[in-house]
């Protein structure tokens, strides 16, 4: 670079690049999805490594009890075996959005692939509030029971393992709501680009 005149070189601004807000919003994309996928995992790890194993009294003859050794587990109840799929998937659809997000800069995805993550998101909002909600259910059933049906409660004999149901029920749902937070601010971050990269006579509405 040649002196300016009299023989002063020009300053140069070494200052870093400010943050831009979109920057910031995909930071913020990055920890939501970080936090679902948390969530997710450990909701899956916990209701699969769920077991309990109990000897307890089923009847007496005379004064001699007879006693049976009971195990709980996840694979006794169907709802629970699709809460562990559920969020199983939904761990595995964040983890590989997370590498997306690191990898797809290098690919420059276009056309469809920027639309269809949303809509993913709204996929795995679905199926793991629907698993959540089905072992949620079965979780008050084990809990409380049916006196209508005589369906007996089970939680007042296998404690830790309602206990531990339950705070995989927890980590779910608060999964489902950071992905659906994850996904507003996914679709309202499209709906804005394509707003101002549209030509005003197009018929496409995002």
């Amino acid at each position: 670079m040649e002196a300016s005149e009299g023989g002063v070189k020009p300053e140069i601004n070494h200052d870093p690049a400010p943050v831009t807000c979109g920057s910031k919003v995909n930071l913020m994309i990055i920890g939501l999805r970080l936090l679902a996928f948390c969530s997710t995992l450990s909701a899956t790890l916990v209701m699969a490594l769920n077991k309990q194993t109990r000897t307890i009294v089923v009847a007496t003859i005379g004064s001699v009890p007879i006693q049976a050794t009971l195990t709980a587990k996840f694979q006794d109840t169907p709802a629970n075996v699709f809460f562990v799929i559920a969020n199983g998937n939904a761990t595995l659809h964040n983890l590989v959005m997370l590498v997306l997000t690191f990898v797809g800069p290098k690919f420059h995805f276009k056309g469809l692939v920027p639309l269809a993550i949303p809509v993913l998101d709204l996929l795995n909002v679905a199926i793991v509030s629907g698993g959540a909600s089905a072992a949620a259910f079965m979780g008050q059933l084990g809990r409380n029971g049916n006196s209508h049906a005589r369906w007996n409660k089970i939680c007042d004999k296998f404690e830790t393992y309602c206990d531990r149901s339950g705070g995989a029920i927890i980590a779910s749902f608060v999964g489902v709501m950071l992905i659906t937070v994850t996904c507003s601010i996914s679709i309202i971050r499209l709906r804005n680009y394509y707003t101002k990269n549209l030509p005003l006579h197009s018929s496409i509405v995002p």
